[in-house]
């Protein structure tokens, strides 16, 4: 029992290993998640942090432009924000930072100036882009109720709503529901060393560490014990506290 616990924490890690070394596919980003990326020193790693910035919903890797979008950079300002109002008008206070829906109401000058920012971006610099900023407003509220048929609809497999830049991965866990696509494709999605707990209630299969497709089957947690409760408790703060995935309801 000891070495089959061994062996599959030893798998994870392997599948951990192997997602660190591709290159992320594109995801959804939260304005909480989005406002990480500053490109400021990340106080964990001792690391600088990339630069994100969006543009019309659009994320772009702006890191190749530190000077300019970095820290004491002119455009400072904007890192790990939606900016596409901003620039359209070359306002440089907080007034329009974040204001996504603000776009729709631009002038014809400003669309204009704001499609050839998003073309000096995409094709001059180019800049990487890294995937879609879903505004709180665009997600689900996180009090709807799921059953498992609905939790198995959104597996990474369905239509992508608007917005978005890679259709919906949702995870339960202690009783909520996780997006994971919210940065999580490479694991949850197809071919991903999680892609098992796609679109179910994983609760038991995390407590346990457990790739058993009988625990991902089965949702009872009522006969943990201590130190697998423990381990879902930390699974569920990873979510929440670490990762920042949104959730998007409870389990029925």
């Amino acid at each position: 029992q000891r070495y089959e616990a061994a062996a599959r924490e030893a798998e994870a890690k392997k599948a951990e290993e192997e997602e660190a070394e591709e290159p992320e596919p594109p995801r959804n980003f939260t304005q909480r998640q989005l406002l990480h990326f500053d490109g400021t020193k990340d106080e964990r790693l001792g690391d600088d942090k990339p630069i994100y910035l969006s543009l019309n919903g659009t994320v772009f890797d702006c890191s190749m432009g530190r000077d300019f979008y970095g820290p004491g950079g002119p455009y400072a300002m904007f890192a790990g924000h939606e900016c596409g109002v901003s620039l359209a008008k070359m306002d440089f206070d907080k007034t329009y930072i974040d204001d996504l829906a603000g776009v729709s109401k631009l002038n014809f000058g400003e669309k204009n100036t704001l499609d050839e920012w998003i073309e000096k971006f995409t094709h001059f610099k180019p800049y990487p882009i890294v995937g879609r900023l879903v505004t709180d407003d665009m997600l689900p509220s996180s009090d709807r109720v799921l059953s498992s048929e609905e939790l198995a609809k959104s597996d990474g497999t369905g239509a992508v709503p608007d917005g978005y830049a890679t259709a919906p991965i949702y995870l339960g866990a202690g009783g909520k529901v996780y997006d994971v696509s919210f940065g999580g494709v490479g694991f949850y999605g197809a071919g991903g060393g999680y892609n098992r707990f796609a679109g179910k209630d994983a609760s038991r299969a995390l407590a346990k560490m457990s790739f058993d497709p009988a625990d991902t089957a089965d949702p009872d947690v009522s006969n943990l014990t201590e130190k697998e409760r423990k381990v879902l408790d930390d699974w569920v703060k990873t979510f929440e506290s670490k990762k920042n995935y949104p959730i998007v309801g409870r389990l029925k």
